[in-house]
């Protein structure tokens, strides 16, 4: 009876807690410090590794948020899709996605701050911020529901409105229900008339589900800073 040679499988688990060691550091340390402030020496020192192992991971800093970025995109529209999908309304669904990911500034500090300092994103490209609005702002300004306008500017509409209110709602004093009037201006640019995107942007929204697995939830875990209290004790009395 032939026996099984394990030690692949094994070695591509070593390499895969490996690389997600990296990335849940360098998570930290972006969302602390932004990217362009973010060094091998950090990731290394964070992650107690040598400087040859992060080499045999990623080519340089760069390509290390780069597939940060990706990761934490894919994780984040599959937290919020489920919820945004249960409208079919786009306009709704556009308010739906901007509160979700602003609200991350309440429930999720370490998510927002990198967000926000993970930079503009690529309106031609995947986008860290706007897959979940692509196709709800092609299919509006498609159907009317939207203004007639390029899709790259109403995608900037949904980004600046995503960023502008998660980098405020992650300062003391803002308005708690801030991500609702950012979603409600968003709104009034993309056309719609006054009252429906006050109406649109204050419905209430499902409770927030919490990030079941993945990079994310492990940086989540771990004892959060005494800052990241302050912002959820912020949200919890909002």
């Amino acid at each position: 009876m032939k026996t099984l040679d394990h030690r692949p499988r094994v070695a591509a688990e070593r390499r895969e807690r490996m690389r997600a060691r990296l990335l849940k550091s360098a998570l930290r340390l972006v969302a602390e410090k932004g990217p362009a402030s973010t060094s091998i020496d950090d990731v290394i020192s964070a992650a107690e590794v040598s400087r040859g192992t992060f080499y045999k991971y990623f080519a340089s800093p760069e390509a290390l948020i780069r597939e940060l970025a990706g990761t934490v995109a894919n994780e984040l529209i599959a937290f919020a899709e489920p919820v945004v999908l249960q409208s079919e309304d786009p306009a709704e669904r556009i308010a739906c996605g901007i509160r979700l990911v602003s609200r991350l500034a309440l429930h999720y500090p370490v998510v927002a701050s990198f967000l926000v300092r993970v930079s503009w994103p690529d309106a031609q490209g995947p986008g860290l911020l706007l897959d979940f609005a692509r196709r709800d702002l092609a299919n509006g300004i498609r159907t009317n529901r939207f203004r007639p306008m390029p899709l790259a500017l109403a995608l900037n509409v949904v980004a600046g409105a995503v960023l502008g209110a998660t980098h405020s709602m992650l300062q003391p004093g803002c308005d708690p229900d801030f991500a609702e009037q950012s979603a409600a201006a968003a709104l009034r640019a993309l056309g719609l008339p006054g009252k429906t995107a006050d109406r649109l942007a204050t419905r209430a929204l499902p409770t927030l589900a919490s990030f079941p697995t993945g990079l994310m939830s492990e940086v989540l875990n771990q004892p959060a800073t005494a800052e990241e209290n302050t912002v959820r004790r912020r949200g919890v009395t909002a």
